[in-house]
């Protein structure tokens, strides 16, 4: 596999979009919020259905939002969470973070959440949105880290499920533990004006629970990762099964609580 290259682990199936369009700026991207300003041009990398670039859309109009995804497909859906939220200073394009096609120093602020663990290469990801940062500009990059991930109660299930989702991530190019790394990866892209920190995602009141068990029962079972972990003989569909049960199993706990930390990078162009 080259080294750009790298295979996206979850795809696009409905239990994926259920929980991205979940992510908000506020959720997702508060980090960031802060370097916003009405008037700047943001590009938004890997922008999937388009939720958090709704919201950054809303923030710097009357400046405009370029949001890019590598699925043509998926803009659609983005395209329409633009119009359903009203904001009209939204223009889309299919793009590679690895050779983005617009000029340099294009934009006020380039943003990716939760992409540079699916890339093959994330210093030359970040290089190439530095490239069309305009100077003094930000770039600014959010992931989670899988191996940080915590849960109760200890359902053994859900272990298997973390070390099985990070086989066939990395058997795909990716590096699902992406959160820790942000910094590391930013000095390697050439940036020395760099501020880390971390933020979490908690599901723990019922109705919470519920939806991100029910998710990722299903992302286990009927996603491209399902298909990914079957075809490179990482596991079987039975197995897959057992896991979607343990899900299940820990959202039925009236106890159960599951945290998500996230890397996050602010660059200064």
């Amino acid at each position: 596999m080259p080294k750009d290259a790298a295979v996206y682990t979850h795809g696009h199936h409905e239990s994926v979009l259920r929980s991205h369009r979940w992510r908000t700026a506020a959720n997702s991207a508060a980090y960031l919020i802060p370097e916003l300003r009405p008037g700047q041009d943001v590009l938004d990398v890997g922008c999937g259905p388009g939720t958090i670039t709704a919201d950054l859309a809303a923030l710097v109009a009357p400046g405009t939002v370029t949001a890019v995804d590598a699925s043509a497909s998926v803009l659609d859906a983005a395209r329409e969470a633009a119009t359903t939220a009203g904001v009209d200073n939204v223009r889309f394009a299919v793009a590679d973070v690895h050779a983005l096609d617009f000029p340099d120093d294009s934009f006020d602020v380039v943003h990716a959440h939760q992409v540079l663990q699916h890339v093959g290469d994330p210093a030359h990801a970040l290089r190439e949105m530095r490239r069309v940062c305009r100077p003094g500009g930000v770039v600014a990059a959010r992931d989670a880290d899988y191996g940080a991930f915590t849960w109760f109660p200890d359902v053994p299930a859900l272990a298997d499920w973390r070390a099985l989702y990070q086989r066939v991530a990395r058997a795909g190019g990716g590096e699902p533990d992406a959160g820790r790394r942000l910094l590391s990866w930013a000095r390697q892209a050439g940036f020395t004006e760099i501020t880390a920190t971390a933020a979490t995602w908690c599901f723990a009141a019922a109705d919470e629970r519920a939806w991100w068990s029910e998710l990722w029962a299903e992302r286990t079972t009927a996603s491209g990762y399902a298909a990914l972990a079957v075809d490179g003989g990482h596991a079987t569909r039975a197995r897959l099964a057992e896991i979607a049960g343990g899900w299940r199993e820990w959202g039925a706990a009236e106890d159960a609580w599951f945290m998500v930390p996230h890397g996050e990078i602010l660059c200064r162009a």
